[in-house]
């Protein structure tokens, strides 16, 4: 479940910001709305997690990672 404030709530550049990938991607991935939503308490902290993950120290290359990343999305069936 989706709270309708984490997809509507967003201050007016990020709602720029989600419309642009509308428009390019044809969607605006969850993911990217709750980092969006709530960027001082989710969003840093989850992206340098992130980042560290898929770009750091790693027996996997970049490409393998993202991969892995890309099958366990499909399987979640969430798009991007």
């Amino acid at each position: 479940m989706r709270l309708a404030r984490v997809h509507r709530g967003h201050p007016f550049a990020d709602k720029l910001k989600l419309t642009a990938m509308r428009i390019v991607a044809g969607h605006a991935p969850g993911v990217v709305r709750t980092l969006l939503y709530r960027k001082s308490f989710f969003g840093g902290k989850f992206s340098e997690l992130t980042q560290q993950v898929m770009r750091g120290p790693s027996p996997w290359s970049v490409g393998e990672r993202e991969l892995f990343a890309a099958f366990v999305s499909r399987l979640n069936q969430c798009v991007f």
